[in-house]
């Protein structure tokens, strides 16, 4: 009997020394997981941004967007999911510069509670160019210039060290990581851009977003609305635009991803109507990114699908 209850006292061992060990297995997972937990969850205005700072924060950070593919950031407003979304969130990042105007109230309400803060505004205003209508705005649509969005990387990088000065490290290392990328992105968009003849870098477009990328690239651009899309295209404005076409012989114009077509047809039959043939040239990504999952989803994949499509209807060689 001795004998048998040794054996017992054996297996009983046994066996809770597996249950210890299974449940010590279990426990690392959960360990794992805590402790590449986000140091900060981030609610951004638009896609880009939100692309800037996750690059940028890595693991120790969460980044969403409000405003998702073909939204227009001059013309949103907020719906009470994201109103939700802003309470819950550690930091809250727009783009600033008048871009988001209907947004702003409430930014500046959510800034009694918890940090919020527009990257862009860090750009120098020496780099910026001014809004014709509105003297005293500036142009928002920097991203249009790579060298001006590296700016906004390394402003969304101060911006983490100062909320989580433990990251301090990585946010650098990961801001000069992206910079890189963009700068590769924009040495490639350079060289599409730039073998397309001189004479025909023209630029027509629904909307005046493409301002910046023409001082970039070395185009001219001509849009039928203003830097915002809440303004008005006038028929003067439109018949205006039609005779630059037909008298300059310009033989492509170009649809927006978040801009109604309506104008920029009607150029093309304006255009028609005298007896000259102008083309839509492609859609271009001017105030949203694309499609989640695809090259344009991102925003180096954005400026190379614009600076590709230009290039192929002016006549380069992409």
């Amino acid at each position: 009997m001795a004998r048998f209850s040794s054996r017992r006292l054996l297996h009983a061992g046994v066996r809770a020394l597996q249950t210890l060990i299974l449940a010590s297995a279990a426990l690392l997972p959960a360990a794992s997981l805590a402790s590449t937990k986000p140091v900060l969850q981030v609610v951004a205005s638009t896609a880009m941004l939100a692309e800037a700072v996750q690059q940028v924060g890595g693991s120790r950070v969460a980044a969403t967007a409000l405003m998702g593919t073909g939204v227009d950031p001059h013309i949103y407003r907020q719906t009470h999911r994201d109103i939700a979304r802003l309470s819950r969130a550690d930091l809250i990042i727009y783009h600033g510069l008048h871009l988001e105007a209907q947004l702003l109230p409430l930014f500046q309400d959510m800034a009694r509670h918890k940090p919020v803060v527009a990257l862009a505004e860090a750009v120098p205003a020496k780099l910026l160019l001014a809004d014709d209508e509105h003297p005293d705005l500036h142009d928002p649509h920097i991203w249009m210039d790579p060298s001006l969005w590296q700016q906004v990387v390394q402003a969304a990088r101060d911006t983490l060290t100062r909320l989580d000065p433990s990251g301090a490290r990585a946010y650098a290392e990961n801001a000069e990581r992206y910079n890189q990328s963009i700068a590769a992105a924009a040495d490639q968009t350079t060289a599409w851009l730039h073998a397309v003849p001189a004479e025909r870098r023209v630029l027509v477009t629904a909307h005046d977003a493409f301002r910046y990328f023409g001082r970039a690239y070395g185009y001219e651009v001509l849009a039928i609305q203003g830097i915002s899309t809440e303004s008005e295209a006038s028929l003067h404005q439109i018949e205006q635009l039609v005779d630059t076409l037909v008298r300059r012989r310009i033989g492509a114009v170009f649809i927006e991803s978040s801009v109604p077509v309506q104008h920029v047809r009607a150029l093309t039959e304006g255009a028609a109507a005298r007896g000259h043939q102008v083309v839509i040239g492609g859609e271009l990504y001017s105030d949203a990114m694309g499609e989640p999952g695809t090259p344009e989803g991102t925003y180096t994949g954005m400026i190379q699908h614009n600076a590709r499509v230009i290039a192929d209807a002016l006549g380069g060689q992409p």
